[in-house]
């Protein structure tokens, strides 16, 4: 993989860096480059007033260039010096591997770009949306650190099982809505799937919760006062559609606070109410309010039962500082609903301070894990804070047969083996020829089943998703099935990108203008579906102000279009403005 020499990337772990692909800049068409040529300059045009102020010089400052679609090597040059980095993925990955990136100030970015069809607004992450909307305000010092932030709570976050229905289900939509070749039945269809996956979504999990907060923030928030908001979301940035309309008055305006959660979002629609932060200190305050709901810091049976329907590895961390991960599958619990004990299934491993302990990996416990959680019986102490006196007193002693009996009736006998201690707490105890059952004699584990390792803590403090030593952990993350489209081009869409082209090298070179006649006489009898080509010829002939008939002749072509094809008629008015009133700037500069 490369890195790019940016100390960011270099510094993913491995479980994050199967989701980077390379970037294939080659890839990029004509078109591609003036799409993003056309937005860019759009951007610059309009959002210079109403962007939150230091969108603007944060292009230059993430390496991005109004002529053409930015490349992966640039980009990290220029965000190293701000302590971020950048890599390219596949569309939609899941939630918790995107905070993740997020928490090591990694930038993720879509590989491909918008189709000239969904040049105003995509449901689909592309790299418009990604550098142009994320890039330019991580160049904010208490922005950055808020996303990051965000990233390290988001990373911890609880999952449900039906959320990772509804990712795949919004993944594969985003992907049909950018595929040129797709049916509208199929549209259709995977529409459907997505409704469904939200309308049978259950109470929303904290990854769903957390999700709602960073959408209203991160991707379509505004920062300011209720009366005059600017933009700071990716999401409004990059789309020079809604980046206007979110400032119409229908469009409710609603202080940013923790009451935010309760609001869904739908990716694929233009959203009916946004929330406006007064100051970026005000994200953090509000994250820490919900992130002190949640189960890394809660812990306890509720949290468990969390991870029992995540069905995905998760960690458990006891009082002692011992790290337990598995896919948990049961509980045991008091009639006051306290914990009595948890189990895992299948691999499991234990760790300390995010640490494998030697010897406790997954192939060792491979069959799962389970173990006691409480105080013995008639012990004021917690067993984790034993000293080697309370040790001998309770006949814990290596090579003694020993019998431990928890306040919930939970029985532990057998010969002790080993103690693992880790500063001042007792974090393992290990039995061989071990009994343990419940007080109505349920058996937890048997003698012939091997080494009894038992977990030492009076509670559960903590509860995340994921390992605590994911590289240890190998922890590969799911990586959908569901691929974006590698499109084809037929040798008809060859022809339209050498136009592009030659429009791109005649502008660039600032000659062969003769050349642009037999270029618009192409498109005009060739290509009557296209309208940006037409633009930009028109863009360089205004600009040169020569060859004053064909100028007035594309204008009349052009005007005619937006007349017939509603759908063009403000992209077309949009193009004309910014012809009247030139963003010239090849890079933009600081």
């Amino acid at each position: 993989m490369n890195d790019f020499n940016n100390p960011q990337v270099k510094n993913l772990p491995k479980h994050l860096k199967q989701y980077i692909v390379p970037q294939h800049y080659e890839r990029y068409n004509p078109i591609n480059h003036a799409v993003w040529r056309y937005v860019m300059r759009q951007n610059y045009s309009y959002l210079k007033d109403v962007a939150y102020y230091p969108y603007i010089k944060g292009l230059a400052r993430a390496g991005l260039s109004i002529e053409r679609i930015p490349d992966l090597r640039t980009m990290n040059d220029h965000l190293a010096k701000i302590g971020w980095g950048a890599v390219t993925v596949d569309g939609f990955i899941p939630p918790v591997a995107f905070m993740e990136f997020q928490a090591y100030r990694v930038l993720v970015i879509a590989a491909d770009i918008r189709q000239i069809h969904h040049i105003a607004y995509t449901p689909a992450p592309d790299i418009i949306h990604e550098s142009a909307g994320h890039a330019p305000i991580i160049a904010d010092t208490d922005y950055n650190n808020y996303l990051s932030y965000f990233g390290s709570i988001g990373a911890k976050a609880m999952f449900s099982s039906k959320d990772h229905e509804l990712y795949e289900a919004i993944r594969k939509l985003s992907i049909l809505k950018e595929d040129p070749n797709a049916s509208p039945a199929e549209i259709k269809k995977a529409e459907k799937k997505v409704a469904f996956c939200q309308d049978n979504l259950g109470d929303p999990s904290e990854m769903a919760l957390l999700s709602r907060l960073h959408w209203w923030t991160v991707e379509y928030g505004l920062i300011g006062t209720l009366e005059n908001p600017k933009i700071y979301g990716a999401g409004l940035l990059s789309s020079i559609g809604e980046s206007v309309s979110c400032m119409q008055e229908d469009v409710k305006k609603l202080w940013y606070n923790l009451d935010t959660v309760n609001y869904s979002y739908d990716i694929t629609k233009e959203q009916p109410q946004l929330f406006v932060t007064p100051t970026f200190q005000n994200l953090i305050d509000v994250l820490e309010a919900f992130a002190d709901t949640m189960s890394f810091r809660k812990g306890g049976a509720e949290s468990i039962l969390k991870a029992i329907e995540c069905k995905n590895p998760c960690t458990a961390v006891y009082s002692s500082g011992l790290q337990v991960t598995g896919v948990f599958t049961d509980i045991g619990l008091s009639k006051d609903d306290e914990l009595l004990f948890i189990k895992t299934t299948g691999p499991s491993a234990l760790s300390f301070e995010n640490k494998q302990l030697a010897g406790h990996g997954k192939d060792y416990h491979a069959g799962g894990f389970s173990s006691p959680v409480g105080k013995l019986k008639n012990s004021q102490k917690a067993l984790e804070d034993f000293s080697e006196e309370d040790l001998q007193h309770e006949g814990i002693i290596i090579g003694n047969e020993a019998q431990l009996i928890f306040e919930s009736g939970i029985s532990v006998n057998g010969l002790v083996k080993d103690i693992l201690r880790k500063g001042d707490k007792i974090l393992l105890l290990s039995f061989e020829d071990c009994l343990v059952k419940t007080a109505e004699n349920q058996i937890l584990f048997q003698p012939e089943w091997g080494i009894y390792d038992m977990a030492v803590g009076e509670k559960v403090v903590s509860v995340f998703c994921g390992a605590a030593d994911k590289d240890a952990f190998e922890e590969i993350a799911h990586v959908s099935e569901t691929k974006t489209i590698k499109i084809s081009y037929s040798d008809r869409e060859e022809a339209l990108y050498e136009l592009y082209q030659k429009v791109r090298d005649i502008r660039e070179e600032d000659s062969h203008f003769e050349e642009l006649k037999s270029v618009f006489e192409s498109l005009k009898n060739n290509f009557r579906g296209d309208w940006l080509c037409a633009l930009e010829i028109l863009e360089i002939l205004e600009q040169h102000q020569i060859q004053e008939d064909l100028s007035k002749e594309i204008k009349i072509y052009l005007q005619m279009k937006a007349a017939v094809e509603p759908e063009l008629k403000k992209l077309i008015e949009d193009g004309f403005s910014l012809i009247a009133n030139p963003v010239t700037q090849l890079i933009i500069q600081e």
